[in-house]
């Protein structure tokens, strides 16, 4: 005979999965869209496992690509020893902590806090821990002083996280940090190359990004034409206990021409564009494009 508990789940369950089948046909608003829970502690554990995950480049790049990107990094931004360099949502501190031994003086800022810690430890670790400065905080609450540093990065597609107006504002905010001269690495997928197509997805699992049990991923993509914009909604089920979550998140998409226009507006002199990362052997280098600008 079934349990009260288990009727209880059950019910959870039922009412979770009628309100997946009424939701929303597409999105009523983009400010809908927010990101993931970064700062969530036991979220931030789970993305950080992710991080460390060789097996794939979906949290952040492997080791050999990593090592290739430092190397353009380094030329492309006339990195040398005693440089200071901002890594901004330097997520585990992987380049930041290459950068530091190889002579650089870092601070990385993000929301992460385990990714935080495992930064600081890395550094400890390696023993650069006096070169490197690590912040948990939004970036959009940075405030460091004028002409700080002479490189600042901002990698992996993150600046798409927030709306054109917060980007906005984020490049103004790099551009004042940064010494006359210094420059700004931003990488951001390719506008041409995105998914634009409706799409809807499903899997089970009993562990990963979204859980430690088992749990019910459905997930769909919308491309809005009018805002250039991704945007992806999640349904998580808890199986066990049939709790659910829904996470929407934006992906802001940018022309060559507009971000070259934005960085211009924010202050910087000159603009290079690098699509595919410079053709480096990355396994998706085609899906983005980086620009470099010089303060």
């Amino acid at each position: 005979m079934p349990t009260s508990k288990s009727n209880q789940v059950n019910r959870l369950l039922t009412e979770a999965l009628w309100k997946i089948y009424h939701r929303p046909d597409g999105f009523s608003s983009l400010t809908e869209a927010k990101n993931l829970p970064w700062n969530e502690p036991a979220f931030s554990e789970r993305m950080l496992r992710e991080h460390l995950d060789e097996s794939h480049g979906a949290a952040t790049r492997i080791a050999a690509e990593r090592a290739a990107q430092l190397e353009w990094l380094w030329a492309k931004l006339n990195l040398q020893t005693g440089r200071r360099v901002l890594d901004v949502t330097c997520g585990p501190g992987l380049y930041a902590v290459e950068l530091a031994r190889r002579g650089c003086r870092v601070v990385g800022v993000d929301f992460s806090p385990a990714a935080i810690a495992y930064a600081r430890d890395l550094a400890l670790s390696e023993g650069v821990a006096q070169h490197c400065t690590f912040i948990e905080q939004d970036v959009r609450c940075m405030d460091f002083d004028r002409v700080a540093f002479d490189v600042a990065l901002f990698l992996y597609g993150q600046l798409a996280v927030f709306t054109k107006a917060e980007a906005q504002a984020l490049l103004h905010h790099l551009a004042l940090t940064l010494k006359p001269g210094g420059r700004l690495c931003v990488e951001l997928l390719n506008q041409e190359r995105v998914d634009k197509t409706r799409s809807e997805w499903w899997f089970t699992d009993d562990k990963g990004l979204w859980g430690d049990r088992p749990f019910l991923h459905l997930g769909e993509r919308f491309w809005h034409e009018a805002e250039e914009m991704s945007v992806e909604r999640y349904y998580i089920i808890q199986l066990e206990i049939g709790e659910l979550t829904e996470i929407s998140l934006s992906d802001q998409t940018y022309s060559i021409e507009t971000m070259t226009g934005m960085m211009r507006q924010a202050g910087f002199n000159s603009v290079d564009i690098y699509p595919a990362w410079g053709r480096l052997p990355l396994y998706d280098a085609d899906e983005w494009i980086v620009y470099v600008a010089q303060r």
